[in-house]
């Protein structure tokens, strides 16, 4: 089987395409100094656009970790979350508090999905 790497660097790559999956790297907003509803949105919409780049969506998701630097905007967080994943097709989840890789990141999120 081969295995395909988009928007690949020296560190790592975003998404790997293996067999009839992709796996998405973490991804954080691109305005970390946004709220966290605003963050979780510009996430769900880079994750959008890798999906569709390894030819997949949201409806096939399998699994979705969720890192917030403070548990106490999972609420908020889920807002957003909620209005986004598909209906009937959500993923097996997972959502802890984690210290992220710069302070002003308050969410990160890592799918993997399915391309069938």
């Amino acid at each position: 089987m081969t295995i395909k790497r988009l928007e690949t660097g020296p560190r790592m790559s975003q998404a790997v395409i293996h067999g009839n999956m992709v796996y998405l790297a973490g991804v954080v907003a691109d305005d970390p100094k946004a709220p966290v509803a605003e963050q979780t949105r510009q996430i769900l919409a880079r994750i959008d656009k890798l999906l569709a780049a390894a030819g997949t969506d949201k409806s096939k998701l399998i699994t979705a970790n969720i890192w917030l630097s403070d548990i106490s905007t999972f609420a908020e967080m889920n807002s957003v979350w909620d209005k986004w994943v598909s209906p009937g097709n959500t993923p097996a989840r997972a959502t802890v508090q984690s210290a992220l890789a710069a302070p002003d990141y308050k969410v990160e999120i890592m799918v993997t999905a399915a391309l069938d």
